[in-house]
């Protein structure tokens, strides 16, 4: 075994760790959140709950996923395979890493959601800390990042078909934004304002003078 396929085994057998790490963290808050009170939800989330809907959608696409973990075709040549490895793994471990940090930023305010519904705790609260004050919705853009990489590490049919579906992501988002805006009112408007949905804006020198100077400590 040359050192590149020891390199890409370690790498893959890391990603396959972190996806089980995310995968508690998202579960331990999925299971806390199934007891608690729920306010506002849209569409299918309005007759179930958040997790009833999210399973209706989530078996079928894991199983799509198991059915389709097969090889792309094509052999790489060396160069290619390690560049491939090194970006992905790049790309896997900041997607990942934020990922895990906006859950963690959530707290006791994170539930499951899918394209098929969504749905509000009673007394939800905005959370504009950790990557939130950078970008509206940094769990989404950990998967795309991480998907992306995972691509170039695994080379699976998998990854193909998890990147194609992925901009049901931005239908959850929007369906969330919507909710929270009827909720929150001017504090979502504001925040929103404030902050872009999916790319972090650079900081104006203004910016940085006003929190330099005691201002209200959230990043625009």
């Amino acid at each position: 075994m040359s050192a590149l396929d020891t390199a890409e085994k370690v790498v893959r057998i890391a990603g396959f760790a972190a996806l089980g790490v995310c995968w508690l963290a998202a579960a331990a808050g999925a299971t806390r959140g199934a007891a608690a009170a729920t306010a506002r939800a849209a569409r299918l989330a309005r007759r179930w709950r958040a997790h009833t809907v999210y399973l209706i959608g989530a078996v079928p696409y894991f199983l799509a996923c198991a059915l389709l973990w097969h090889p792309l075709p094509g052999a790489w040549s060396v160069p290619w395979r390690a560049l491939a490895l090194a970006t992905g793994g790049i790309l896997g471990a900041a997607g990942g890493g934020l990922y895990l940090w906006g859950r963690f930023a959530l707290g006791d305010m994170y539930n499951v959601a899918s394209s098929l519904g969504v749905e509000l705790y009673r007394g939800q609260r905005l959370v504009a800390s950790g990557p939130y004050r950078f970008v509206r919705h940094p769990m989404y853009l950990g998967l795309f990042l991480s998907a992306a990489g995972g691509l170039l590490v695994y080379r699976r049919w998998a990854l193909v078909f998890v990147l194609a579906t992925l901009p049901g992501a931005v239908i959850k988002a929007r369906l969330e934004e919507r909710l929270l805006a009827e909720e929150l009112g001017p504090e979502w408007a504001a925040y929103a304002a404030r902050v872009p949905g999916w790319l972090p804006r650079p900081r104006s020198p203004d910016t940085v003078r006003v929190k330099k100077e005691g201002g209200d400590g959230i990043v625009t």
